[in-house]
């Protein structure tokens, strides 16, 4: 098989042998790869495949057709369309999944739209509902709201009906957020003087974190689950204790197989009913044949997109 593959920092297209599934695993042709911003960390080197995952072929979400199913491996059968976010590997043309990280693909949602949708809708969900327990008629701040992750949790949180504030630092792709449900969209400075919120989804990094306490209501959460500006940050303890509030930070990609499958059956109860109805959207911003990986890649690191980035096969 073919896929992307990262060495010494650069990522190319090369030859693999074809993984074979093992006990509970599918072999999914894949036909869509988002891109994150955990591939271009792991380009950098920075951020490692947990053990278990292709050490050298990035990919955190991915969307195909089952190809073959492994011993003991009975939720799917061959020729579903399914999607997953994995450890590592998503970008290639065939990839191992265990069946319980497996999500079926809603029917009205194209290949590229399906491939873009398992991380970001993942870590949005998990981040503001099971860590933050997000509930109508909170008021939410979404911190990079034209991203990837950031749509997704616009448009989840308008869903629940929280009223939804979101930064976008360029002014050219805020309508396009509005679009999605969010009630405001500001520029990133001074986001403080249009709180208190409840909950603040933090997608930047540190040097938002003192300001994202300030904003902060009392009893508030801020979740941490992006750090591309930077992963120190002073915290005003004193600040965190008078608010009663509540600093956390997420992470998907290491978690264990059991942990996984929780957020993938999370995703089937809650969000996949709304994509199926066409509640939500996965805006994809550009795709990439798999032969312009490093293309894809260097559209990504340049920013200014709305939505995803997703590779075809």
């Amino acid at each position: 098989m073919r896929a992307a593959t990262i060495s010494d920092g650069v990522v190319t297209v090369a030859e693999h042998p074809d993984p074979v599934p093992g006990h509970g695993e599918v072999l999914v042709r894949v036909r869509a790869a988002g891109l994150n911003g955990a591939d271009l960390l792991q380009r950098k080197g920075a951020y490692p495949a947990p053990p278990g995952s292709p050490k050298d072929i990035p990919g955190l979400e991915l969307a195909g057709e089952v190809a073959e199913l492994g011993p003991n491996a009975e939720r799917f059968a061959v020729g579903d369309r399914v999607m997953a976010i994995v450890g590592g590997g998503g970008q290639a043309e065939l990839a191992l999944v265990h069946e319980r990280q497996l999500m079926p693909v809603p029917t009205n949602l194209d290949w590229a739209q399906a491939g873009g949708t398992p991380e970001v809708f993942t870590t949005a969900y998990d981040a503001l509902f099971t860590q933050c327990d997000l509930s109508g008629g909170e008021r939410l701040l979404v911190h990079g709201g034209a991203g990837g992750v950031g749509t997704a949790a616009v448009q989840l949180g308008a869903a629940t009906g929280a009223h939804v504030t979101a930064t976008v630092r360029r002014e050219e792709a805020r309508d396009a957020v509005r679009e999605l449900g969010a009630h405001a969209v500001i520029d990133p400075e001074g986001f403080v003087d249009h709180g208190p919120f409840d909950v603040v989804l933090e997608l930047v990094g540190a040097p938002n974190v003192p300001d994202d306490l300030k904003a902060l209501d009392t009893g508030g959460r801020i979740v941490v689950i992006g750090v591309g500006a930077g992963a120190k940050a002073e915290v005003n303890l004193l600040a965190l204790m008078g608010k009663r509030a509540t600093l956390r930070a997420s992470t998907l990609r290491a978690r264990p197989l059991e942990e996984k499958a929780l957020t993938a059956r999370a995703m089937e109860r809650h969000v996949l009913p709304l994509l199926e109805r066409g509640d939500l959207r996965v805006p994809v911003a550009q795709t990439f044949p798999l032969e312009a990986v490093h293309d894809a890649y260097e559209a990504f690191a340049a920013g200014g997109k709305v939505g995803k980035i997703v590779l075809v096969m």
